[in-house]
């Protein structure tokens, strides 16, 4: 059997040894474990930068997607605007002559007695073609001399002319039976010539 003596010189130095080897392999295996951690960090960011980029990207395709979509609807809206004030504006310059030119053209033929009473003789006969008729007016008897002069067969046909005082109308058409009346008068003649003209004058004028 040997026996070996060992010195404490050499403990002491043994022991160093493998106090040092531990702490090397600690060391390294700590520095091992950083680098793999801060790897995985900075994988890490570098996914949440990229998502981040992405995210941002999409935001911002989405602001300008946006924006031009509501910068077209706005110009359409404007067109729309514009169209419907420039229709208004003509409607209503249309309306405006056209109101001046009937009220005027009204009053003269209305004020026009020949042509007045020609024009109720032109009435009575296309009129008076089916049916007796009976014609009121105010100035019954000034009407039924022009009939007289001008249209004596539709007298002796049965086309009757009464006299009627304090008629807001310029004279009125029934038949013989009173069945119905038509009323013509500066508002009555107005409203159709109006509509009738309005149409033309809107083509002359646009």
């Amino acid at each position: 059997m040997f026996n070996y003596k060992i010195s404490s010189k050499n403990m002491e130095n043994k022991i160093q040894e493998l106090t040092d080897k531990i702490y090397r392999e600690g060391v390294e295996k700590g520095n091992e474990e950083a680098q793999r951690l801060i790897g995985n960090a900075q994988e890490e960011a570098a996914k949440i930068v990229e998502e981040a980029r992405k995210e941002a990207e999409a935001i911002v395709a989405a602001a300008h997607k946006k924006a031009a979509e509501t910068a077209e609807n706005t110009q359409s809206e404007l067109k729309l605007f514009a169209g419907q004030a420039v229709n208004a504006l003509k409607s209503e310059i249309a309306t405006l002559l056209n109101d001046q030119v009937v009220t005027a053209a009204v009053k003269g033929f209305v004020a026009d007695k020949e042509y007045l009473n020609k024009f109720i003789v032109s009435l009575a006969t296309q009129w008076s073609a089916n049916e007796s008729i009976v014609i009121s007016t105010a100035d019954a008897d000034n009407l039924k001399k022009y009939f007289a002069a001008k249209a004596k067969a539709l007298l002796d046909k049965g086309v009757t002319i009464e006299k009627v005082n304090g008629m807001k109308a310029l004279f009125t058409i029934s038949p013989a039976d009173g069945s119905y009346k038509v009323s013509f008068g500066e508002e009555e003649f107005e409203n159709y010539f109006k509509e009738f003209l309005r149409p033309q004058l809107v083509e002359m004028l646009f």
